[in-house]
């Protein structure tokens, strides 16, 4: 009996310190894609509005230049063309600054906009914002929402497979644009 007790105590720890570091909900499927103004690589100002009439996706990674990171920025960068072709511009989004943005991008030849939320407002405006206790670190979490022409969110990714998103992505802008 104790032992259960300590579990549920465990858990129930676990589920609060969970809820004070998750910041934020995603936008809902068919609402509002949240505004932004981020810097790209470059330098560059980006935001939402630059896109409209044009399809994009929107990917949110945890830390440039790590494993996971750098297989999903060389798949989408290997298939950039194709998503283009559909329509869509990518937009990969990370808490890291312009300078590692920079060396990443060039590191991979990554030929669409890294942008810096190091202000972590966009992260917590599409609800992916989230806190490591183990390494006291704050950090986006691997999550891809696909923003329509006029701006609408009509897919969001969560649990984000590095290998496979970019394909589900190419599926899916297929699918909605034949009116599946």
């Amino acid at each position: 009996m104790k032992t259960a007790l300590r579990l549920i105590a465990a858990f129930a720890a676990t589920a609060i310190a969970f809820q004070v570091y998750a910041q934020g909900a995603a936008p809902a499927v068919g609402t509002a894609a949240p505004a932004f103004k981020l810097q790209d690589q470059k330098g560059d100002w980006r935001t939402l509005d630059q896109y409209k009439g044009k399809w994009v996706v929107l990917y949110f990674y945890p830390k440039d230049d790590t494993p996971g990171c750098t297989t999903e920025v060389c798949t989408f960068r290997d298939d950039v063309l194709k998503l283009r072709k559909a329509g869509a511009e990518v937009l990969g989004v990370s808490l890291d600054d312009i300078k590692s943005h920079a060396a990443f991008a060039e590191k991979y030849h990554v030929p669409f906009p890294l942008l810096s939320d190091n202000t972590q407002a966009t992260a917590k405006a599409y609800g992916v914002l989230t806190f490591s206790e183990k390494m006291k670190i704050s950090y986006a979490k691997r999550e891809t929402f696909l923003i329509d022409p006029a701006g609408k969110v009509v897919k969001h990714y969560v649990g984000v497979d590095p290998k496979e998103n970019s394909g589900q992505v190419l599926a899916d802008l297929a699918a909605l644009k034949n009116g599946a």
